[in-house]
């Protein structure tokens, strides 16, 4: 890892009608526009659904590091948030995400192990120690 700080940079751009384009300076693309609450189509990523991803994704990217680092022997790991958007005082913002994890391990004897390095994926997850929301999360261990 290379030393902090880090700084991440990403473009958007838009016409007066159709859909936003968000880019990174690599090139990378993705298609943004107002979810369905918001009177969009809801047919491409929102602002919104790009929030809550994003908790999915780290979290996943976190515990994935961190079992590589702990030398646990998993077969696959899947998380799911959501994410409540309400009106507070005046201003609208996320009040809570919940993500669900369900880990899939290959031994029952690596459970308290498993059980460790996700509350340690939860712990250092950059995004959502990012997030004024309160964030919750549930994890169920499966051997398979």
């Amino acid at each position: 890892m290379k030393a902090f700080p880090h700084t991440y940079t990403a473009a958007a751009s838009a016409d007066p009608i159709g859909n936003v384009m968000s880019s990174l300076e690599n090139g990378c693309t993705v298609e943004v526009a107002p979810p369905a609450a918001f009177d969009g189509l809801g047919d491409v990523w929102s602002p919104e659904e790009l929030l809550v991803a994003a908790v999915a994704n780290c979290f996943v990217l976190s515990f994935r590091s961190i079992a590589r680092a702990y030398d646990l022997n998993w077969v696959h790991v899947e998380c799911s948030s959501a994410g409540q958007l309400e009106k507070v005082e005046r201003q609208v913002k996320f009040t809570r995400v919940h993500a669900s994890v369900k880990l899939t391990i290959a031994s029952l004897e690596d459970s308290e192990k498993a059980k460790r390095i996700l509350e340690k994926a939860e712990d250092t997850c950059f995004i959502t120690n990012s997030l004024s929301a309160e964030v919750q999360l549930s994890c169920e261990i499966v051997t398979g």
